[in-house]
C-alpha cells in the first residue's frame, strides 16, 4: 500500500506525510478521534467559522516541523532521519490526549487531569503497539533529549504548536490580528549551543508573534461570549454528575456514562485502564447529543442550563480588573433564586465569580533568545525596542461575574 499520501490543507496547501509510521499513526483510531473534537471548543458561538478540529491542527503542526527541520539542516545542524521522524511524531501526537471541550472536561469529568499527561499515556500505549518505535519521539515530547532544540520545537515559548494554532485559528475565525509570519520566523530559526535561537533579522516577526498571541487570547480564546459558553458547559456537566451520583438515570453514551457515574481522579485514571478506554470513545458528539436530550430532563436546573446552551441564551458575563462587589453578587443570587425557585447551593449554577488569566510570554520558562551577529544572545523582552513587549511577560488577571440574562 502506498503510504506517501498528500493532504490538502486550507492554511498551508499540500502537506506531505513523511513516512510509513506517521501514516500508520494518523490512521490509528486514537488519532482519528481528533476529527470529532473541535480545536476551539465553544468559539464557534462567536466566530461561526471556528469549526476546525484538533486533527487539522496536529497535521499543520507536523507540517511546520518538517519546514523547521529542513531550515536547520540547511544551516549545518546534524539531524538524522530517525530524529526527523521522531520530532514529526512528537508534534503530531502532542494533543492526542485532548478530550471534547477540553477545558470544560478537565474541570468536571476527569478531575484535574491535564491533556498533556493523557497524551503521554497514550503515546506510551502506542509505543508498545508499535514495538518501541516511538521511544525517541516520547523523549523529545518529555523534553528529555540531548539536542534541546528538538523538544523546544515541540513545546516552548516559540514552539510549532503555538505557531500553527495562532495561524490556523486566525484563519478560521477571520481575526486578522492573529496572523503571524510563520514562514519568516521558521526561516530565522538557528541553533546555538544546542538551543533554539532566532536570528537578529527575525526580531520584528517575533514581536508580532507575541503581540498576536496576546490579542488572540483577549479577542478569541477569552472572548466573554466564549467564556460564557464554556462555563455553561462546565455547570451542565457538574449538575449531570451530581444527579448521577445521587442515583438518577441520565441519557448518555456509554463513554460519557462512565465518567458521570465514576469520580475519576488522577491516580485512578493512570492505574485503571477502563478509564482510558472510555476516554478514547469520547468526542464532541457524546456531549452535544446528551445536552440536547437533557434539555427535557425532569430536573429543572439541568433542563434550564441545557436549554440556555442549545438556545445560545448564555450567561451575561462581566469582565473587570477588580473583583466584583460581594453585595452585588448576593443581590444577583437573591433575584435569581427567587425567579427560578432555587436554594442557596443551587443558585451557584447560575450566578458565580471566577478569574481568567492571560500571559503572552514567560521570560523565565524557555526564553525566546535573539542571536546577534557577534554570536551573543539576548532575551526578546530585552532585545526588543517595543516598550509594550516587556508588559507581555506579566500575567494579567481579570475577574469575571456570570449571571442569567433575564436578571
Amino acid at each position: 500500500m502506498n503510504k506517501k499520501k498528500i493532504i490538502n490543507d486550507p492554511v498551508y496547501g499540500f502537506i506531505n506525510i513523511p513516512s510509513e509510521i506517521v501514516f500508520d499513526l494518523i490512521s490509528h483510531p486514537y488519532f482519528q478521534r481528533l476529527r470529532y473534537i473541535k480545536q476551539l471548543g465553544m468559539t464557534h458561538l462567536v466566530y461561526p467559522g471556528a469549526l476546525h478540529t484538533r486533527f487539522h491542527h496536529a497535521l499543520g503542526a507536523m507540517h511546520l516541523m518538517s519546514l523547521a527541520l529542513e531550515i536547520l539542516k540547511s544551516k549545518g545542524q546534524e539531524i538524522s532521519k530517525e530524529e526527523e521522524e521522531a520530532a514529526s511524531i512528537a508534534i503530531l501526537l502532542h494533543d492526542i490526549g485532548h478530550g471534547p471541550f477540553s477545558h470544560a472536561l478537565e474541570h468536571t469529568l476527569v478531575n484535574g487531569i491535564h491533556h498533556e499527561a493523557i497524551s503521554m499515556l497514550i503515546m506510551e500505549k502506542l509505543n508498545v503497539e508499535f514495538e518501541g518505535r516511538l521511544t525517541m519521539a516520547i523523549n523529545i515530547f518529555k523534553g528529555d533529549y540531548p539536542k534541546k532544540f528538538l523538544p523546544q520545537l515541540v513545546s516552548g515559548q516559540l514552539d510549532l504548536d503555538r505557531m500553527d494554532y495562532l495561524n490556523r485559528d486566525s484563519f478560521f475565525t477571520g481575526v486578522s490580528e492573529g496572523v503571524i509570519s510563520f514562514d519568516r520566523i521558521i526561516k530565522m530559526f538557528n541553533v546555538l549551543d544546542g538551543e533554539l535561537v532566532i536570528e537578529e533579522k527575525g526580531i520584528y516577526s517575533i514581536e508580532n508573534f507575541l503581540i498576536a498571541r496576546r490579542l488572540m487570547y483577549w479577542q478569541v480564546y477569552l472572548h466573554k461570549t466564549v467564556v460564557a459558553g464554556e462555563y455553561l458547559l462546565v455547570k451542565i456537566l457538574e449538575r449531570a454528575k451530581e444527579l448521577a451520583s445521587r442515583g438518577d438515570t441520565l441519557f448518555a453514551t456509554p463513554a460519557l456514562q462512565h465518567f458521570l457515574k465514576n469520580d475519576v481522579n488522577k491516580a485512578d485514571f493512570f492505574q485503571d485502564d477502563s478509564h482510558l478506554q472510555a476516554f478514547f470513545k469520547l468526542d464532541d458528539q457524546d456531549i452535544v447529543a446528551s445536552v440536547k436530550v437533557w434539555r427535557e430532563h425532569a430536573d429543572p436546573i439541568l433542563s434550564k442550563l441545557c436549554d440556555m446552551f442549545i438556545s445560545r441564551n448564555l450567561y451575561k458575563v462581566e469582565i473587570s480588573s477588580d473583583a466584583p462587589d460581594p453585595k452585588r453578587v448576593q443581590e444577583l443570587q437573591a433575584k435569581t433564586a427567587a425567579l427560578l425557585q432555587l436554594n442557596e447551593q443551587e443558585v451557584n449554577y447560575f450566578v458565580f465569580t471566577d478569574q481568567i488569566e492571560n500571559r503572552a510570554y514567560n521570560a523565565g520558562s524557555g526564553n525566546i533568545n535573539i542571536l546577534f551577529k557577534n554570536n551573543t544572545i539576548i532575551d526578546i523582552a530585552k532585545a526588543s525596542d517595543l516598550s509594550n513587549l516587556k508588559s507581555l511577560d506579566k500575567t494579567v488577571t481579570k475577574h469575571i461575574l456570570c449571571y442569567p440574562r433575564m436578571i
